[in-house]
C-alpha cells in the first residue's frame, strides 16, 4: 500500500465532521478557481508581473534564499513573518486560514503535518506549476512523504532527518564495546556498559519524545496508520512488529539500562557534555546540533548506521524531522507562490545555502551526489565524513510511511501512554494498546471512521 496522502474529504463530508482542532481552513475562493493546468506563458507573465507573496518559516538566515529568488524574479517581492516553530507556528496558521485575512501564500511545513493541512483542504495542488523533472530531484521517501496517492503534490522537500547513531569513541574504547550491527547488539552492549558503570548509559530513551518512537516504529517495518484515506483512519499500534519495538525499549528501560531523562534542556545538554549518554540514536540534522550542545566532547563522536533488527538483511533507516514549503489553497497568487516554493528548495545556489550555510540536511539528490557536500570531514568528528554516511543512509529510508491527520496529538498521547511506561518502568507493550485507545476515541470524537487492527 502506497502510503502517501489522499484527499477524500468532499465524499466523506468531512467538512461538517471535523470539530475546532481541524477545523476547515476557511477561504475567500472556491478552491476550483485554482487553474488545473497553467501554460508557460502564463508562468512567464505572472513571475514579471509585480506582486507580493508572503512566506511563514522559522529557518533562520532563510533572507538569503529569499534574495536570491527576488533576483531571479526581481517583480516579485516575498514578505518573510517567523510566526514561531512548532505548536504556535501551526496554531497560528490554522488561525489565518480560519479567518481568511492574514493567511500565508506559501507556509513552512513538517513531513509529519502534511497530512493534517491536505485533509482539511487547505493546500494547494502544485501538479499544475510542477518544473519539469522535480520529482527526480529529491530522495524517493523525501517526496513521497509531500504527495498525494492521486498524484498531488502538497509541498516541495526543505531538509530531512535520516537516522543515524551518534556515538563516543572514547566510552566505547574504555569498556571495550564495538559499535553495535543489531539491536541485539545494541542491548548486549547496554548490559556491559552499565555494569561496568552505573553512572553511564548506552542511550537515553527521552519519554515525550513520540518522533524518535516513530521513527523507531518506521525502521521496524511498523506503519500504524498505513491504509488511512481521507475521513478512513486506520490504527495499528498493537501489530506483532509494534510490540516487538515497544517491548524491546520498554524491556531496556525497565532494567535501568537506559535513562529516561527529558531531552533538550539544561540537564540532557549537561549529561551530553559530562558522558553521560555514549550514543545518541538521531537524525542527520543531530551532528551539527551537537557541536554546540555538547561542545566540550570535540573529537570524541562519530557516526555509524542505525543498529539493525535482522543481521545480514539489506540496511533499513528511517527519518525523524525534516520540513517543507506548502502553498496555501487559500492564496490568489498561485503562481508566484508555486515557483518560489520551488526554487528555494531546487535552485542550485539556494540548496547549497541551506546545507552549507544553515546546516540543514538536504533532501536534493544533486547535494546528496555532490563530493564537496558528502566529502566533508568534520573536525568535531575526528575528520569523519559524516554527511557522506547520511547520504548512504537516505537511500535506506523505505517511503512507506505514511502520518496520521493529526500526528501532534498522537504525539501527546504516546507521551501519556507509552513514555510514561518507560519512566515508570510498566508494561510498554500494554501502553500501546492505552495508546491506539486514545487515537481512537480523539478521531472519533473528530468525525473519522476508525478501523483499528
Amino acid at each position: 500500500m502506497n502510503p502517501r496522502l489522499s484527499r477524500r474529504t468532499a465524499a466523506k463530508g468531512l467538512a461538517t465532521a471535523l470539530a475546532a482542532p481541524l477545523a476547515l481552513g476557511a477561504c475567500a475562493r472556491d478552491k476550483t478557481d485554482h487553474p488545473t493546468s497553467v501554460t508557460r506563458a502564463q508562468i512567464d507573465e505572472a513571475m514579471r508581473t509585480p506582486t507580493e507573496i508572503t512566506f511563514w518559516t522559522w529557518v533562520p538566515g532563510i533572507e538569503q534564499e529569499i534574495a536570491l529568488f527576488e533576483q531571479a524574479y526581481p517583480a516579485i517581492k516575498v514578505n518573510l513573518v517567523n510566526a514561531g516553530q512548532g505548536a504556535s507556528h501551526y496554531a497560528k496558521l490554522r488561525t489565518a486560514l480560519r479567518a481568511i485575512n492574514g493567511a500565508p501564500d506559501v507556509a513552512q511545513l513538517e513531513f509529519q503535518m502534511i497530512q493534517s493541512f491536505a485533509i482539511t483542504d487547505d493546500l494547494l495542488d502544485l501538479r499544475p506549476y510542477a518544473m519539469e523533472g522535480l520529482e527526480d530531484r529529491f530522495v524517493d521517501f523525501a517526496w513521497s512523504q509531500s504527495t498525494g496517492t492521486g498524484g498531488e503534490i502538497w509541498a516541495i522537500p526543505q531538509d530531512t532527518g535520516p537516522m543515524g547513531m551518534l556515538y563516543r569513541t572514547d566510552i566505547f574504547e574504555a569498556h571495550g564495546i564495538e559499535v553495535p550491527e543489531t539491536w541485539d547488539d545494541f542491548a548486549a552492549a547496554a548490559e556491559a556498559l552499565h555494569e561496568a558503570d552505573p553512572e553511564v548509559f548506552l542511550t537515553n530513551l527521552a519519554p515525550s519524545q513520540g518522533a524518535f518512537f516513530a521513527a523507531m516504529l518506521w525502521q521496524a517495518g511498523s506503519d500504524p496508520f498505513a491504509g488511512s484515506d481521507g475521513a478512513d483512519l486506520r490504527v495499528d499500534l498493537t501489530s506483532e512488529t509494534a510490540s516487538k519495538v515497544a517491548a524491546y525499549w520498554g524491556d531496556l528501560a525497565g532494567r535501568g539500562l537506559v535513562s529516561t531523562d527529558a531531552d533538550f534542556n539544561d540537564q540532557w545538554y549537561q549529561a551530553l557534555n559530562r558522558g553521560k549518554y555514549a550514543t545518541w540514536v538521531a537524525p542527520a540534522w543531530a551532528p551539527t546540533f551537537l557541536t554546540t550542545a555538547a561542545a566540550s566532547t570535540s573529537g570524541k563522536w562519530r557516526v555509524a548506521p542505525l543498529p539493525q533488527w535482522d543481521a545480514g538483511a539489506p540496511p533499513v533507516s528511517s527519518n525523524w524531522g525534516g520540513s517543507t514549503s506548502a502553498v496555501m489553497a487559500t492564496t490568489d497568487k498561485e503562481i508566484p507562490a508555486a515557483v518560489f516554493a520551488q526554487f528555494i528548495n531546487t535552485d542550485r545556489e539556494s540548496t547549497e545555502t541551506m546545507a552549507f550555510d544553515q546546516f540543514l540536511y538536504p533532501p536534493t539528490t544533486a547535494l546528496l551526489e555532490d563530493p564537496e557536500f558528502t566529502g566533508q570531514e568534520l573536525e568535531f568528528y575526528g575528520g569523519q565524513e559524516v554527511n557522506g554516511l547520511f547520504a548512504e543512509i537516505s537511500d535506506t529510508v523505505s517511503p512507506d510511511f505514511q502520518w496520521s491527520p493529526f500526528q501532534d496529538q498522537v504525539y501527546a498521547d504516546f507521551t501519556e501512554t507509552v513514555g510514561t511506561a518507560f519512566t515508570q518502568r510498566t508494561d510498554a507493550v500494554a501502553a500501546m494498546g492505552e495508546w491506539q485507545d486514545r487515537i481512537t476515541e480523539y478521531a472519533e470524537y473528530q468525525g473519522f471512521e476508525v478501523t483499528e487492527s
